[in-house]
């Protein structure tokens, strides 16, 4: 075949004589196009030679017969190791892949030659012996139908002589044939992920040499359209375009769009070679010669190719002819002979497309008389189907064996008798087969058998493992040792052998996993009996066989086929007792059994081993039988006889002993029982009732399915003996009672279950918690078996059956089974309504007719051919939408009311157009709740539209909700979907998330929200049952009506309702004023027509609209809108507000009327017009701290604002504005931010308004660094902000005063320093310690310098190589630091900082007794010592000198280095200094000393520190305000040795500074000394008593109590002298908090509560609602509610309830201080703090309707002398935080009542006083003045009328008071007289 077939490409070709004869055949062999030029070349060959047309004949046969070799089909000996070979994905398996090949060839893929990163993630895997989580599994990155390119990596042959096809996918096998150089962009490669990087994948294309990258932004598409939105994973296999080459093909970067890939197109350009072409290229190519076998092609303009006929485009068929321009797809290249094959199917030539068609119908059918179509000799044949279909046989298919094959017989047109046994997707053929074994063999797959089914086999081999079977081809069962036989056999090759033929029956098939297991048990194989395959077959009282799978001491566990078993309980094993199972059972025995009980749904069987006998044995014990029938405990059939109020009237069969069934024991959900009792009818059977007692003549029944299975399943203690405490046991409630709940058990025990343990809520109500008869869990606290009590619990907590999603699910597809029961029943009635009723599901779609609008929004539907039937749509389901009488909806059904025979629809538009979308079982999806059960509740999945239920109880005993925690129509949940298919019931099964992802309910969508007052405006309600016949420019007269901050209602002629927008009442309206102040009440007003707004959307109608002769007119009396055509309409055509608001430019300025504040969002509510509003985020409204902490009391209400638009882009249709112009976050602004995270060590994260973020370094917090610079901050803390660069994403701020505010010009401490130019040698910085390097110390001296202290510059003392600088330099620690050297090339700074050279105290303590240099430096130190004692003494004396010498000090501190390096001399003539002679033997003296002291040059000189010390102590005292934070991370201070202790800094030393003369005097008087070596015996005894008279002073000040303490060592000791002092305490937990240090703090808070006396209660409660802040802050719920339940044990409840209110309140958890605000009413109902306090709570939430409805429940619950205190209180609530007109109103009625309660007038007058304008005020004070009260109280109402009209008014108003208060005197005085 080799030799016939042509070499691809013409380059490497010579003319051989073989080529010629091809060209012969080529031009004689076109069969199908027979042209005029070919038939005269015929015609003239005829005439030239007619003596060789024999000749011609014979080579005519010898070219047909080459030409069908060079078409032969491809075959598996076609086939080599190395050949490129496209193929499909046919099965995907755990560790292996199947492909499909052309030819209806078959290879795999083994799971390591995907790619090397996959298998090295496999490796990684193997040798961590746990799974990886970024391995997906092959099944996860293949799916069948996807075409991948392959090379054959081995053809193994089997011991049958089979040759197995080994494919690798691996891109460095598969493009092994490109080099690096030959890449070029448009080129069409495969490749896998190799790894995630940040900005896109590293992908694996198999080339040597170069590097490919599929940038993130090019593979989005194909991750949102082919991977659903995942990324992409290792392993992954990507088909990619070269996009562009750089560096010779070493970098390329990749792109897999869908479009770009399926229109890849191999051209010239790309230089493929015969060497390099890859299958699944697609090529233009051109029909050379067209043969009954196929086609030849041109393609490349070199390559030639063949197409076999089974790759011709089938549309096409026979129509193809020479040079036909055709598109083609590489399907393979043979590497040695380079023969190329091509497919012309349209499947391949898009690539990256999937082949669609995967499987044949017909798989496995046996089809008689199929005619051949053709024969290919080393291949096979093909067939012609009855529905015209090709089909193929491989030669090995053809005949039972090689020896019988008869290649005649399958000439064109022989008819055979064959079975269809796969599918060749590459090919889009059958794949047939004509052995007789196969045709009749009785499976084909894996998929074709049954468990339960009877098959036969042959025995292949025994192993330890059990036996193997062959039941087919490629189909091998085991049947496991314990199944070989009835009974264990020990030997079974004594049984079976090996070519044995068996029967067995299948006890489990898997098909995926290719396992299927028999049994070859006699009684199991013989059984006559129906075999269980699923629990569903498991009906009561069926007979069967099984197998014992184990025996425990409960009882056996019986298993059956298909994995399906069941348990035979211990009662049910024998009519005797059986003490020990285990002695009469064994595993694998077989036993007959009967089932009990069967719940599908929880895959749960009871079974029993006590067969029921002999009818005629049952006739005989017939009186026996009656008297055990009505045995409790016992499951009996019961007939209805007749229903009554409370339950059935039944017999209970077979004997028809009168019964009863309660109403509430029918079901154990509470709103089934009435279903079921209204539903069944008289004659009714219902099967599995319980029997629960015998008395009073009949037995009382139960039909609970929970009391049920717990009686079946032997959970039901007969006696008190039984029970023990801690058991849980299932009953229902018996009696309620107001201190408990009386439970009832099956057996007849009950017990009490107290108001305390009844639930885990608060119980206010028993009754609230339980009903009569329901089914709950009882766990048992308590047994008394001598009184015959116990004592239960039904909190939840104690009562777990598990996991609360898996109850939950249960409970509601329980609750929802008996709902269709219920249908089933109602199905049997005659009434045409009721079987209409019963066939209506939720989910369904009806056309309905609009019968009326109801007056509460909700719609009534026709009810059609169907009479009597109710539909109705409540408002929320009505969905906004205009109806009229008459009209047709589409609606879905939500839900059948089956008591009161009505059916719930929708209109919502999403619920109707639902989508039809592929859902997975247990994602989880956003949703909206649409209908409430008491059970469970209905909600539309947002994404689709569908329905689904969720049980709102997670427990039988979880029953009462808090009105927060009950849900809401149109409120949103989360749900994870258990179903993914609706059932009968119509409806998706889920379970709810956690309560926490609910969203409130949106009753509109914010673009249409509408101003609070005009919703509750009844004029303007009233306004919209009137029609006027008004149209936009109209100028109509009214009266002004009412009067809002916002908005002026006017009543126009004929009692129309119109309103006036405060824009349109000034055309210039002064800021700060509210324009409708200037209308009164009852003033005429003439306005014009601009608009009309709908009531019911709150939108304004254009005047052609239908409904706007019933909108509210908006008016405008503005008078340049009422000058002649100076008017303008609103712009009521915009479909969208937001189209409305890009009229508005951002920068713009724009006039805007406070609505609200929203306390809530942050932010002010403003209109800027009738139909545009704004939002201003509290942070744009000022840039003053006062202002943004109390907005309140800056802005009011209806209030003229100028604001800067900051942009219309902002989301919904809201303008953002802005108070303080333009918010632009640029270099150098100012503005306001709020922190949201503080980073330790770091700095802060700070957010602006609209998203933006940014830094601020520890060192730009402030001006002067402390030790401590971030405790001042906290999350949500308001910072004002300098912004120093704004180029990346997160800005970089600073929030130093002096870029913040640099008017202030406050002073510097710490400069800047932001590079290494900002440093000069010989300055003295302060940084923070960054980390402790084996080379030194790093110091950060700014956000990006960093400095290096080396060690012999970091302490005077010397230290061994592992000293504890870690200890003493913690990270985070602040260090004064000289600048020794700069290195500005290497950005390179070194630090010195030693005492020495700082003037500061040593970062090591002498304390610890480390060793000097040497002895001559100690001296040198203790004269320094000495020398700084007598400097602070003095120190004290000249405290008021202090001030002048700071400011000195720092401007000596921050001279520039030159001004320091400056020589000796003049610097002693600053400090007023002796003559230079002296000077200069002291400086020579002290370079020899430092010689001796440190040989090292680098070191400053001893001396230099000398004559700058009063310079850097003036330094080191301006400083000391910032360094007086505390230092816990230094050693404690109480370690002192004798001498001066070098770890107290100076600032804990309160020393005062001299004044520089003194100094300098003293200063000189010592140096000389200083410089001798040695000192007399006297001069040594003095310094001994100065050290001594130092070590008291320093004991003094740490006795100090107003020092600050500044470790816990400091705490420890203030806690020891104070410990009753509860701020000590809450300063020493800050402590802790401040450096993160939870748990310290925690223990803090332990110790406190356990030191502080019982007695001081104020003290104890201070450090308890600290706890709490605490756990709120940084703990879990949990522990705060642990927290919470002490403090209430341990304080007064109601104070520790108002802290933890506060608490919530404070942190903005809103929802959780609700819920504690209703628990306080309930248990603190008599308190009027509690109601207050929550009144308050709801107004700041702007709940005002809430907050009147709290007044009236405090009204009916408190007692009467209460009331006037609470409603003076109320008032004074809604005058600080809602509306002062309602206070005014509420204040009004109250002094109405009680018009002598001067404490009533006297709040009033302060609100007036603080709210009102003048004239209200005066008004208010003349109507006191003239009561008739007692002489000293209205001398007080005089008294506070003179004050107010001395402050505010003018002296003549002072006067006429005075005049007033003389009248009444007068009036009095002649009273008396008389």
């Amino acid at each position: 075949m080799e030799e016939s077939f042509p070499r691809g490409g013409t380059r490497k070709t010579h003319k051989s004589e073989k080529e010629k004869a091809f060209q012969q055949s080529f031009e004689q062999d076109n069969l199908f196009d027979i042209s005029t030029e070919e038939e005269s070349t015929k015609r003239k060959k005829i005439q030239k030679e007619p003596a060789k047309t024999k000749k011609l004949k014979v080579e005519k046969r010898e070219s047909n017969k080459f030409v069908r070799e060079k078409f032969e089909i491809l075959s598996v000996e076609s086939l080599c190791e190395g050949m490129r070979i496209l193929g499909c994905v046919k099965e995907v398996n755990e560790l292996e892949l199947v492909i499909s090949l052309p030819s209806g060839l078959q290879g795999c893929v083994q799971v390591t030659e995907i790619c090397d990163a996959y298998t090295e993630k496999l490796n990684e895997q193997v040798a961590q012996e746990e799974p990886l989580q970024d391995l997906v599994s092959l099944p996860e990155l293949f799916s069948p139908g996807m075409l991948v390119r392959c090379v054959v990596s081995s053809l193994d042959i089997t011991k049958r002589g089979k040759k197995n096809v080994k494919l690798s996918l691996n891109p460095r096998n598969v493009n092994k044939v490109l080099s690096a150089e030959a890449l070029k962009p448009g080129m069409l490669l495969t490749g896998t992920v190799s790894s995630l990087e940040d900005h896109g994948y590293l992908v694996d294309i198999g080339v040597s040499g170069a590097r490919a990258f599929l940038p993130l932004q090019k593979a989005q598409e194909y991750i949102q359209q082919k991977n659903k939105g995942a990324k992409l994973k290792v392993g992954q296999y990507l088909n990619c375009l070269i996009e562009e080459v750089k560096g010779n093909g070493g970098v390329v970067s990749l792109s897999v769009g869908y479009s770009e890939v399926s229109a890849a197109i191999a051209t010239e350009e790309q230089n493929w070679t015969l060497n390099s072409l890859l299958p699944g290229l697609v090529v233009k190519a051109q029909v050379q010669k067209v043969t009954p076998f196929g086609l030849t092609l041109k393609f490349l303009s070199f390559f030639t190719g063949l197409v076999d006929f089974m790759h011709l485009d089938p549309k096409k068929g026979r129509t193809y002819f020479s040079n036909q321009p055709v598109r083609a797809c590489v399907l393979c290249v043979h590497p040695r002979t380079r023969a190329v094959r091509l497919s012309l199917r349209a499947a391949f030539l898009q690539p990256g497309r999937p082949l669609t068609r995967l499987s044949c119908q017909q798989l496995g059918a046996v089809l008689d008389d199929v005619p051949v179509q053709g024969f290919f000799g080393n291949a096979g044949a093909t067939f012609r189907l009855t529905d015209g279909a090709l089909a193929y046989a491989r030669l090995s298919h053809l005949s039972n064996s090689k020896k019988v094959f008869k290649p005649e017989t399958f000439k064109p047109g022989n008819t055979h008798k064959c079975r269809i046994i796969d599918y060749s997707q590459m090919d889009e053929l059958a794949l047939l087969s004509l052995r007789t074994s196969v045709i009749e063999a009785q499976f084909l797959s894996y998929r074709d058998i049954k468990p339960g089914a009877l098959v036969k086999g042959k025995v292949m081999t025994i192993k330890p493992y059990g036996m193997l079977v062959k039941v087919g081809r490629q189909i091998r069962a085991l049947v496991p040792p314990m199944h070989l036989a009835d009974i264990l056999i020990k030997n079974p090759e004594k049984k079976y052998h090996i070519g044995d033929e068996v029967k067995c029956r299948v006890l489990l098939c898997d098909p995926e996993a290719r396992k299927l297991m028999m049994t070859l048990k006699k009684t199991l194989v013989e059984s006559k009996l129906p075999a269980i395959t699923c629990y569903a077959d498991a009906k009561p009282g069926l007979q069967t066989h099984g197998f014992i799978l184990r025996v425990k001491d409960y009882g056996c566990i019986v298993k059956f086929y298909n994995d399906v078993q069941g348990l035979v309980p211990r009662h049910e094993l024998s009519a005797e007792y059986i003490p020990d199972p285990e002695s009469v059972f064994y595993t694998g025995q077989v036993v007959k059994v009967a089932v009990l009980n069967c719940e599908p749904s929880k895959e749960r069987m009871l079974l029993s081993f006590k067969l029921s006998g002999d009818p005629k044995e049952e006739c005989a014990g017939h009186s026996q039988k009656k008297k055990k029938a009505i045995n409790a405990g016992q499951l009996v059939d019961v007939k209805v006889l007749e229903k009554t109020k409370d339950g059935l009237q039944v017999a209970v069969l077979p004997h028809n002993i009168p019964g009863f069934l309660p109403t509430f024991h029918l079901s154990d959900h509470v709103t089934n029982g009435p279903l079921l009792h209204c539903w069944l009818q008289a004659g009714d059977t219902l099967h599995r009732v319980l029997c629960l007692s015998e008395g009073e003549g009949r037995v009382l029944l139960c039909r609970k399915p929970a009391l049920v299975s717990a009686v079946e399943g032997g959970q039901d203690p007969k006696s008190f003996s039984e029970i023990h405490p801690g058991m849980l046991l299932i009953g229902f409630v018996k009696n309620i009672k107001d201190y408990g709940v009386f439970v009832q058990f099956p057996s007849g025990l009950s017990g009490l279950a107290p108001k305390a343990i009844m639930s885990d809520k608060f119980v206010t109500s028993t009754s609230d918690h339980f009903v009569e008869g329901q089914t709950v869990v009882a766990k048992v606290t308590n047994v008394d078996e001598e009184k015959q009590r116990m004592l239960l619990s039904l909190r939840l907590s104690d009562c777990s059956l598990g996991d609360l999603a898996t109850t939950s699910r249960l409970l509601l597809s329980q609750c929802l089974e008996e709902r269709q029961g219920v249908r089933s029943l109602m199905s049997n009635r005659d009434s045409v309504l009721i079987q209409t009723l019963a066939e209506m599901t939720p989910g369904m779609v009806l056309d309905l007719e609009v019968q009326e609008v109801l007056g509460d929004g909700s719609v009534l539907f026709s009810e059609g051919p169907v009479p009597g039937l109710v539909l109705r749509a409540s408002k929320h389901h009505r969905a906004g939408q205009e109806v009229e009488p008459g009209q047709k909806k589409k609606v879905v059904v939500l839900n059948v009311d089956m008591l009161k025979l009505e059916v719930h629809v929708s209109l919502c538009h999403d619920l109707v157009n639902r989508k039809a979308k592929k859902l997975k079982k247990g994602s989880e999806h956003q949703a909206i709740v649409q209908y409430l059960e008491e059970p469970f509740a209905l909600a539309s999945l947002v994404e689709t539209g569908q329905l689904a239920a969720f049980s709102l109880t997670s427990h039988l005993n979880d029953t009462f909700r808090f009105d927060s925690e009950k849900l809401q129509v149109g409120q949103g949940v989360s749900l994870t979907l258990q179903t993914t298919e609706p059932g009968v019931t119509g409806l998706l099964l889920a379970v709810e998330g956690p309560a926490a992802k609910r969203t409130m309910r949106q009753t509109r969508k914010d673009s249409e929200t509408v101003d609070e007052d005009e919703e509750v405006d009844p004029a303007l309600v009233l306004g919209t049952v009137r029609k006027h016949t008004l149209s936009t420019g109209d100028v109509v007269t009214g009266t002004v009506k009412s009067i809002k901050p916002t908005h002026v209602v006017v009543t126009l002629e004929d009692g129309i309702i119109g309103c006036i927008h405060a824009s349109h009442i000034l055309d210039d309206v002064p800021v700060g004023t509210s324009p409708t102040a200037k209308l009164k009440v009852g003033k005429k007003v003439t306005a014009r027509v601009i608009g009309g707004r709908d009531m019911k959307t709150f939108k304004f109608l254009p005047i052609s609209h239908p409904r706007f002769i019933r909108t509210i007119p908006e008016l405008s009396v503005r008078p340049s809108e009422l000058e002649k055509d100076g008017h303008t309409a609103l712009n009521t055509h915009s479909v969208s507000p937001l189209e409305k608001i890009k009229q508005y430019q951002a920068g713009q300025t724009v006039t805007c009327f406070l609505k609200k504040y929203n306390v809530v969002k942050k932010w002010l509510e403003v209109d800027i017009a009738p139909d545009i509003r704004g939002r201003i985020p509290l942070l744009l409204t000022s840039l003053s701290f006062k202002v943004l902490k109390h907005p309140d009391k800056k802005f009011r209400i209806g209030q003229a604002l100028k604001a800067t638009v900051v942009g219309p882009d902002s989301s919904k249709a809201f303008l953002c504005l802005s108070l303080i112009g333009p918010h632009k976050l640029e270099k150098g602004e100012v503005a306001m931010g709020r922190v949201v995270k503080v980073l330790p060590k770091e700095g802060l994260t700070v957010s602006f308004p609209f998203g933006k973020i940014g830094r601020v370094s520890i060192f730009h917090v402030s001006d002067s660094y402390s030790e401590t610079p971030l405790e001042n901050f906290t999350p949500q803390k308001i910072v004002r902000c300098y912004v120093l660069s704004a180029t990346g994403p997160v800005l970089t701020l600073s929030l130093r005063s002096s870029r913040t505010n640099p008017e202030t010009k406050s002073k510097i401490t710490d400069p800047e320093i932001n590079s290494i130019q900002d440093i000069e040698e010989g300055q003295l910085l302060r940084g923070y310690v960054k980390s402790v390097q084996p080379s030194g110390v790093l110091l950060g001296l700014g956000p990006s310098v960093t400095g290096l202290a080396r060690y012999p510059h970091v302490s005077q003392y010397s230290l061994s190589k592992d000293a504890p600088y870690d200890r003493y330099l913690p990270e985070g620690k602040l260090l004064t630091a000289k600048v020794l050297s700069l290195n500005r090339r290497e950005n390179l700074v070194e630090l010195s900082i030693p005492a020495d050279d700082i003037g500061k105290p040593d970062v090591f303590s002498a304390s610890l007794g480390l060793p000097l240099p040497k002895q001559e430096g100690r001296e040198t130190e203790a004269e320094e010592r000495d020398h700084k004692g007598e400097e602070e003494k003095e120190e004290r004396k000249n405290q008021k000198q202090k001030e002048k010498r700071i400011g000195k000090g720092r401007e000596g501190a921050q001279l520039p280095s030159k001004e320091k390096k400056e020589p000796r001399k003049p610097q002693a003539k600053k400090l007023g200094k002796r003559p230079c002679p002296e000077s200069g033997s002291e400086q020579e003296s002290g370079n020899k000393r430092q010689r001796r002291a440190a040989p090292s040059e680098e070191d400053d000189s001893g001396v230099e520190v000398y004559y700058r010390e009063g310079e850097e102590e003036v330094e080191e005292t301006g400083v000391r305000p910032q360094e007086k934070q505390t230092r816990p991370a230094e050693a404690p201070r109480l370690k002192l040795s004798s001498g001066f202790a070098w770890d107290v800094e100076l600032d804990s030393l309160t020393p005062a500074l001299p004044p520089r003369e003194e100094s300098s005097d003293s200063e000189e008087d010592e140096k000389p000394e200083q410089a001798t070596k040695k000192k007399s015996r006297k001069e040594r005894e003095l310094e001994k008593q100065k050290a001594e008279k130092e070590l008291s002073r320093i004991e003094e000040a740490l006795m100090d109590p107003g020092r600050q303490p500044e470790s816990a060592d400091d705490f420890d000791r203030l806690v020891l002298s104070s410990p009753n002092s509860s701020i000590l305490w809450l300063q020493y937990m800050a402590f802790h908090l401040q450096a993160t240090e939870i748990e310290k703090a925690r223990a803090v808070a332990e110790r406190a509560l356990k030191t502080i006396s019982f007695r001081e209660e104020q003290e104890k409660l201070n450090v308890w609602v600290a706890l709490l802040n605490l756990e709120n802050m940084y703990g879990s719920q949990g522990s705060l509610t642990k927290a919470f339940e002490r403090a209430v044990q341990y304080n007064e409840p109601l104070k520790v309830f108002l802290h933890l209110a506060d608490i919530y309140t404070k942190s903005e958890k809103l929802q959780e201080a609700g819920e504690l605000y209703n628990r306080m009413l309930k248990r603190f109902r008599q308190e009027k703090a509690v109601w207050i306090k929550y009144g308050a709570f709801l107004l700041r939430r702007g709940q005002a309707g809430a907050s009147h409805r709290v007044m009236q429940r405090a009204l009916e619950c408190l007692p009467r002398k209460e009331h006037v205190d609470v409603i003076a209180k109320f008032a004074q609530l809604e005058f600080q935080l809602g509306d002062a007109e309602r206070a005014k109103a509420i204040f009004e009625n109250t002094l109405s009542t009680y018009p002598k309660r001067t404490d009533v007038w006297s709040v009033y007058i302060d609100m007036i006083i603080k709210r009102g304008g003048q004239k209200e005020v005066r008004d208010i004070f003349e109507r006191v003045i003239h009561l008739s009260l007692a002489p000293k109280r209205m001398k007080f109402f005089f008294k506070r009328y003179l004050d107010y009209e001395k402050q505010h008014g003018t002296e003549k108003d002072v006067q006429a008071v005075k005049a007033k208060a003389l009248e009444y005197v007068e009036a009095k005085s002649s009273m008396w007289e008389d």
